[in-house]
């Protein structure tokens, strides 16, 4: 098997999806327009999908006011983890720590997006993807 979807309750589903189009180059797939406004964002290898939604069945979790170590998205950052912070806190984002960097060291950057959702930047030493 293989994942097709993660699947996150926001408060704002059109807004979030926008700026992970815009600033972190998804691109929608699916856009359901019902009652939980769901938009499906593939990202860059149109091979892992994170559906965003609001259904009103249940609440909106404080992504804010979770430890970031609780749940976080990590993104493959393939160019300088310094630069990209400097233009996603440009775009809203808040930077909670930055680790590595050194020469042969994994250098990793947490920050959270506009509606908290923590996010996290990695630049392996030794990539674990393909």
């Amino acid at each position: 098997m293989r994942i097709e979807h993660f699947a996150l309750q926001v408060q704002d589903p059109g807004a979030f999806a926008e700026w992970y189009v815009k600033h972190l180059g998804f691109t929608v797939s699916r856009a359901v327009n019902n009652e939980a406004r769901a938009y499906f964002l593939a990202d860059e290898s149109g091979q892992v999908m994170l559906e965003v939604y609001r259904n009103p069945a249940v609440s909106v979790p404080n992504y804010a006011d979770q430890h970031h170590l609780t749940v976080h998205l990590a993104f493959v950052c393939p160019g300088d983890v310094t630069t990209e912070i400097g233009r996603l806190t440009k775009a809203g984002c808040t930077v909670i720590e930055v680790l590595g960097g050194g020469m042969g060291e994994d250098h990793l950057a947490m920050l959270r997006d506009p509606w908290g959702l923590a996010i996290q930047l990695c630049r392996r030493a030794e990539p674990m993807l393909p």
